[in-house]
């Protein structure tokens, strides 16, 4: 069954300076084995102009679990997640079995 790994990046303290690293995580998360598509966002404000919990969503599809799994057991997926640690940015990650595309 299909498989999304969504990462939720909550609001960095230095949106500029994230955002200057951003490219580079995004980069190595592009990377991963098996992927299948890779999709990056950029959440809106509310409506009142105030920040919602989250700063980016990566949206990371794979064919299956375990190649979801398989993925980020790696060296390059280490890499990209020690790289989103070092922005001092927290983030939650969410294996997902995708039922509609």
């Amino acid at each position: 069954m299909p498989t999304k790994i969504t990462i939720v990046i909550e609001n960095p303290a230095d949106p500029t300076a994230f955002e200057a690293a951003y490219p580079e995580i995004a980069g190595l998360a592009r990377q991963l084995p098996a992927l299948q598509r890779f999709e990056s966002a950029k959440v809106w404000p509310k409506e009142d102009g105030t920040p919602t919990p989250a700063h980016r969503t990566l949206d990371l599809y794979f064919e299956s679990y375990d190649a979801a799994s398989a993925a980020v057991a790696t060296p390059v997926a280490g890499e990209f997640f020690q790289r989103l640690i070092g922005a001092g940015v927290p983030f939650i990650g969410l294996f997902s079995d995708v039922e509609e595309a």
